[in-house]
């Protein structure tokens, strides 16, 4: 039997590569929780989950990544026609056939001879993007990469999915690790086929697997990438200013990072769910957001994304000297969460066009 040399658990890009613009996006619309269980439950306990955010009539995943973009290119400082790709990772892709990435290209001003695509895995489907970028700027292939994670989730009414599922995401701009507010140190990915979430083509609404959600789905995939990053890396919880994970609702994240030995204090920035929602695919990245807009240089992060289906891609970050100087270049996550319109649930309804004919 031929031998193989050890195939190294870790991904390290020939050329050190890291994040050098990021934006966010959260559209004002709030439905609280209270209002979906005053209609389905007859006003009892809504759960930790304050609110959620909701699209309005005129916005989607097009939209939304184009505001997020704009964003990233702000504190990137770059001119749009210098990057090489355009990727939006999101299982709520406007059309079932014609890229959102294309629309979000020319809106944003990046040329046309650039790498296009829309990517899917769930709620993981930004972070594969990520990974993508990284790989293309450290081969050498493009100097920056643009990845998205966006969504305008939706929950069959009266479902559990109806509290959380909600709309928004983040972008971020891969380049030069020299050029960097945060260097991508390394990145593991952990994938099975584990069919906890799904929807068949012209099911309206995602179907779930209960608890079978939380394990082996969700907790599994999360604490076997966060702790072979670490321990391939070198590290422990203790080595980490954040930690920020996949959430789809307020106690899963908080629940696996208790698991991997992370405190609620190293988290707290990052978990926004209670306050927005699930956003899906950009729900681990927005999270990276809110960190970044208040990180100091030098600071270590762990992100560790989920998607059903199932897998998950782990994130070591270090901040740089420029994370501080580009912070205040656009608009912060914390702004957007801030800039609220509370909606009934009869105005939701209508937003997100739950009236059938």
């Amino acid at each position: 039997m031929e031998n193989h040399e050890h195939t190294p658990l870790l991904h390290k890009p020939d050329r050190p590569v890291g994040i050098i613009g990021y934006g966010a996006y959260v559209p004002r619309y709030r439905l609280p929780a209270a209002e979906v269980s005053r209609i389905w439950k007859g006003g009892k306990e809504a759960g930790p989950i304050k609110e959620k955010s909701v699209p309005g009539v005129d916005e989607d995943v097009i939209t939304m990544s184009i505001e997020a973009s704009r964003n990233a290119l702000k504190r990137a400082r770059i001119d749009p026609q210098e990057l090489r790709a355009v990727w939006v990772g999101s299982e709520s892709h406007p059309y079932a056939v014609k890229p959102s990435s294309t629309i979000v290209a020319e809106a944003i001003g990046a040329p046309v001879s650039i790498q296009a695509g829309d990517w899917e895995f769930a709620c993981k489907a930004g972070t594969e993007a990520m990974v993508a970028a990284m790989a293309m700027v450290g081969a050498g292939m493009g100097r920056y990469a643009l990845a998205i994670g966006m969504d305008t989730a939706q929950g069959r009414p009266a479902d559990a999915l109806e509290y959380t599922a909600a709309a928004g995401g983040a972008a971020f701009i891969l380049g030069p690790a020299a050029e960097s507010l945060a260097t991508i140190l390394a990145t593991y990915s952990y994938v099975t086929d584990t069919p906890d979430f799904w929807r068949r083509a012209h099911q309206r609404y995602p179907e779930h697997g209960q608890r079978f959600t939380g394990e082996p789905a969700y907790f599994k995939h999360i604490t076997e990438a966060g702790n072979t990053l670490m321990e391939e890396a070198g590290l422990k919880p203790a080595d980490f200013d954040y930690a920020v994970f996949h959430q789809p609702n307020a106690k899963f994240p908080q629940r696996v990072a208790a698991q991997l030995g992370f405190t609620p204090e190293q988290i707290k920035t990052g978990l926004l769910s209670p306050v927005i929602g699930n956003t899906y695919a950009g729900a681990a990245m927005i999270g990276l957001t809110a960190i970044l807009d208040i990180a100091k240089p030098g600071q270590r992060i762990l992100m560790v994304s989920y998607g059903s289906g199932a897998g998950s891609d782990a994130f070591l970050l270090e901040t740089t000297a420029a994370v501080s100087e580009r912070q205040g270049l656009a608009v912060s996550t914390q702004e957007y969460i801030a800039r609220r319109t509370e909606v009934d649930y009869g105005m939701y309804v209508r937003l997100r066009g739950k009236l059938a004919e």
